[in-house]
């Protein structure tokens, strides 16, 4: 019931920035933007998960494929009282997992290539409780849906002020380049909606790991995992050549793939990984 109303809320304040973005072309750029937002709201929220895993090129396997993975997830969600999720890979050598889907009857569980290459069974097994702690917390919808329409409205934003930069906007009601509201479609709109992306995203992470760390009753496995993958994202962030995560998605995997910054870090969408390896090795 929390989360089905943080994710109303959700829909809600990103529709009214969308329909804000329209206002820069007046009341008919309005009623688009709307009627937008309101294809978009019933879009992301069936097929947000779809949209995710093909941006990452992720590929469903089967127990077959992948024997190991499969007997992990099948096993943590027994112990999870939930579904079997579909299980993807991830050809990226950035060490990293993720959950999708709107509920735990329709979630699936990523992992990288990375994460398999440097993590031992009990690592991955606790990173993979942490994801369905995530699924049975139901994040995982109002992660989708945040990162989808976050990306759209950042991507809107870039156009309008590349279409500006070359004479292709209006501006409101033929009045020219409405400084103002310019700058508020192409910087406070995509910041808005960052904001309130991580402001989700945050405080998840510490009850995931630890509702995942009580799901595979190995909180420690879990922080030297969660070690090992700050370690591993460093190198991976400084290879320019393998960067595949966006912004618009980093807040779901399990450690921020995206280079750090000293003004990303005001806003950055996980807590500290020193924090959460910290929890973690305190519980017993």
């Amino acid at each position: 019931m929390k989360n089905m109303l943080k994710t109303t809320i959700l829909l809600a304040t990103l529709t009214g920035l969308l329909v804000m973005v329209g206002s820069y072309w007046g009341t008919g750029g309005m009623l688009v933007a709307f009627a937008f937002a309101i294809l978009m709201n019933f879009g992301t929220y069936w097929y947000s998960d779809k949209i995710v895993l093909k941006m990452y090129k992720a590929k469903e396997v089967t127990e077959t494929e992948a024997p190991q993975l499969y007997r992990i997830v099948h096993n943590l969600a027994y112990n999870a009282g939930l579904p079997m999720p579909r299980v993807y890979i991830v050809e990226t050598s950035m060490p990293n997992a993720f959950a999708t889907g709107r509920n735990p009857e329709h979630a699936a569980v990523a992992v990288t290539t990375g994460i398999m290459n440097i993590l031992n069974s009990e690592e991955i097994e606790g990173v993979l409780a942490h994801e369905l702690a995530h699924v049975r917390n139901r994040d995982t919808l109002i992660s989708a849906i945040a990162a989808t329409i976050a990306g759209v409205i950042t991507l809107v934003a870039t156009w309008a002020q590349w279409a500006a930069i070359f004479g292709g906007l209006g501006g409101r009601d033929g009045e020219g380049n409405n400084i103002i509201g310019f700058l508020a479609l192409v910087i406070v709109a995509p910041l808005a909606a960052t904001i309130i992306r991580l402001a989700i995203s945050r405080s998840r992470e510490f009850a995931a790991d630890s509702e995942g760390a009580r799901i595979s009753k190995n909180p420690r496995a879990l922080a030297s995992a969660l070690s090992k993958l700050e370690k591993g994202t460093s190198n991976y962030r400084q290879n320019p050549r393998d960067v595949k995560a966006s912004e618009s998605t980093a807040h779901m995997f399990i450690v921020n793939p995206i280079k750090k910054s000293t003004i990303a870090n005001l806003f950055r969408t996980h807590p500290s990984t020193e924090e959460r390896v910290k929890r973690l090795e305190n519980m017993h």
